[in-house]
């Protein structure tokens, strides 16, 4: 195995000479600097994003209700499974899995 010493070898970087720090404890000519204020504006999507994402994670994921009826269901034993149904919702996840996988990122 073969190792570089890519970190001296990184082309299209500028090289600086190395200048040298100011930390002394006596040092007390801090320089003040004021950069220029920029105005940052967010998308009104960019807002109703942020508000679908606190309402989400704050809420739960599933309705409890409905999962309390299909508890309910299957312990009666008046829950049914329709077969179909459920083959189609796995060839469609696997369907979705594969053109996934297939696409170039």
């Amino acid at each position: 195995m073969k190792i570089n010493d890519s970190l001296n070898s990184t082309q299209g970087l500028p090289s600086s000479p190395a200048t040298p720090r100011a930390d002394k404890a006596g040092d007390n000519s801090a320089k003040v600097t004021t950069t220029p204020s920029i105005n940052v504006q967010i998308s009104p999507m960019s807002v109703q994003l942020q508000t679908m994402q606190r309402t989400q994670s704050s809420g739960a994921v599933f309705e409890a209700k409905k999962v309390e009826e299909i508890k309910l269901a299957i312990a009666e034993g008046r829950f049914q499974v329709d077969a179909e149904k459920v083959a189609d919702g796995l060839l469609e996840t696997v369907k979705d899995l594969l053109n996934a996988r297939r696409q170039p990122t």
